[in-house]
């Protein structure tokens, strides 16, 4: 192999390597574009964390208090999700 043929092998692969860093970025580009909405609800979810744990804290000290009142909105949260699963399936898809 000749230094001439050996430069063009080696001007060729840095070109090669060049293309897949930009095929690589465009494909980052689009992956975040695609997952932004999960990362801004996972990001949520990690904010609101905080007053999830107070809120539950206060839930269990209240279904110790009244355990008949939290079973009670307990089946009627279960039947507003059945509820809902029920008319969702029953809508025509988009």
């Amino acid at each position: 192999m000749s230094q001439r043929e050996r430069e063009a092998r080696i001007h060729e692969l840095l070109n090669q390597v060049q293309q897949q860093r930009l095929d690589l970025s465009a494909a980052r580009r689009d992956w975040l574009e695609s997952t932004a909405q999960y990362d801004r609800g996972w990001l949520t979810f990690l904010s609101l964390r905080r007053y999830l744990a107070i809120g539950s804290s206060a839930l269990a000290i209240w279904s110790i208090r009244s355990p008949n009142r939290i079973m009670r909105w307990a089946k009627r949260g279960l039947g507003l999700w059945s509820t809902w699963r029920m008319i969702k399936s029953a809508m025509p898809p988009r």
